[in-house]
C-alpha cells in the first residue's frame, strides 16, 4: 500500500489562505479605524476632495476612498553635538495647540542705514484647519517669510536709538500686521517677541564709549551738585555761627553794660553816703567838706603816681599849694571828730 500527501497539502494550503485572509482583513480593519490624539485633528479627503475634519478620539473611514491629507510641518531638533537644526516634513495630524517658531537671526537696514541683527519669536495658533490646509501651500515657510519682511518695514521705519530702546512698539505693530494677513490662513498670530538686537561692533563701540561719556557726564554734574550743596551748607553754617556768635557778644555787652552801670550806681551811693556822713561829721566846724574831698583824691592819685619802682622825679602841680592848704581842714575835722568822741 502506497502513501499518498496530498491531504495534507491540502490542509496546510487551506491554513496559509486563511492567515493571509486574516491578515488582510486585519489590516483593512486597522486602516478603517484612525486614532486622534487631544488637541490634534486630521483632514479627511474622498478620491482627492475635502470630505470632513475628524476630531480627537476613535474615528473610522473608508480605505481607498477615504484618505488622510497631509501638510507641511516644521521640527526643531538638537543632534549628539548640541547644535539645533530645523526641518520641514509632512504629517496627517495637524496640532491645535499654540506654536512658536524661533527664525533665525536676520539683517535689517534702520532708517538712519545701520545694519542691524534681530532675532524674533513668533507665537501663533491655528484656528481654521481647513484653511490652514488649502489656503497656503507651505504654512510654516509663509509664515517665517512674512514675519521676516514685515519686520523689514517696521524696523525700516525707526532709526538705531529707537529700535533699542522701543522694543514694545516695534512688536505691537509687528503682531497687528502678521495677525491681518495670516487670518485668512486660518492662523492666529497671539505674540510677536525679540529676543536679541545687535548691532554692528563699531556701533557698538561707539555706543559704549557715549555711554561712559554720558555716566562721566552724570557723575560730574552730581560732583558738582554735592560741592555746591556743601559750600551753601558751610555757608548757611558760618552765618549762623557768626549771628549765634554776634548775638552772644551783644548780650555779654548788655550785660557788662548793665554790671557797669550797676556798679556805678552802687559806687555813687557810696559816695553820695560817705559824702551825707563827712557833712554830718563837718557840720560844727568851720572846714569846708568839698576841699576835704579835694584833698583826699588827691593824696590817692599821689601815691599812685609814686608807686612804680623806676619812678624817680615826682611833680607837684603848681595848684597843689591850695590842696596842702586844705590838710589844715582835714586836722580840724579829725580833731573835731576826736572832741566828740
Amino acid at each position: 500500500m502506497e502513501y499518498s500527501p496530498t491531504p495534507i497539502l491540502a490542509a496546510d494550503l487551506t491554513t496559509v489562505l486563511l492567515a493571509i485572509t486574516a491578515l488582510f482583513v486585519i489590516s483593512g480593519i486597522l486602516m478603517c479605524v484612525k486614532v486622534v490624539k487631544q488637541a490634534q485633528c486630521m483632514v479627511i479627503e474622498k478620491f482627492g476632495k475635502f470630505n470632513r475634519i475628524l476630531e480627537s478620539g476613535l474615528n473610522i473611514i473608508v480605505p481607498v476612498m477615504d484618505s488622510p491629507r497631509a501638510m507641511q510641518w516644521r521640527y526643531k531638533k538638537v543632534d549628539i553635538s548640541g547644535v539645533e537644526y530645523v526641518m520641514t516634513a509632512p504629517q496627517t495630524t495637524i496640532d491645535l495647540r499654540e506654536q512658536v517658531f524661533d527664525f533665525a537671526k536676520q539683517n535689517v537696514i534702520t532708517r538712519d542705514n545701520v545694519t542691524i541683527e534681530i532675532d524674533a519669536m513668533l507665537y501663533f495658533q491655528i484656528t481654521d484647519v481647513k484653511a490652514a490646509v488649502y489656503e497656503i501651500a507651505n504654512l510654516p515657510d509663509a509664515i517665517e517669510k512674512l514675519c521676516k519682511t514685515s519686520l523689514r518695514n517696521v524696523v525700516g521705519k525707526l532709526t538705531l536709538d529707537e529700535c533699542l530702546t522701543s522694543r514694545d512698539k516695534i512688536n505691537s505693530e509687528l503682531l497687528q500686521v502678521m495677525d491681518d494677513a495670516t487670518d485668512k490662513w486660518g492662523v492666529k498670530v497671539n505674540r510677536v517677541e525679540l529676543k536679541d538686537i545687535t548691532p554692528p561692533m563699531d556701533i557698538q563701540q561707539a555706543m559704549e564709549k557715549q555711554m561712559r561719556a554720558e555716566r562721566d557726564r552724570r557723575a560730574a554734574i552730581l560732583n558738582a551738585e554735592g560741592e555746591k550743596q556743601a559750600a551753601i551748607l558751610q555757608a548757611e553754617g558760618v552765618r549762623e555761627s557768626q549771628i549765634k556768635q554776634a548775638e552772644g557778644e551783644k548780650q555779654a555787652l548788655v550785660l557788662e553794660a548793665t554790671g557797669q552801670a550797676e556798679a556805678r550806681i552802687k559806687v555813687a551811693e557810696a559816695e553820695r553816703n560817705a559824702i551825707q556822713l563827712i557833712q554830718e561829721s563837718l557840720s560844727g566846724t568851720k572846714s569846708d567838706p568839698a576841699q576835704y574831698l579835694v584833698a583826699i583824691r588827691y593824696l590817692e592819685s599821689l601815691k599812685e603816681m609814686t608807686s612804680g619802682k623806676d619812678n624817680k622825679v615826682v611833680y607837684v602841680p603848681y595848684e597843689a599849694t591850695g590842696v596842702l592848704g586844705s590838710l589844715g581842714g582835714i586836722k580840724d575835722l579829725l580833731s573835731g571828730i576826736g572832741g566828740k568822741n
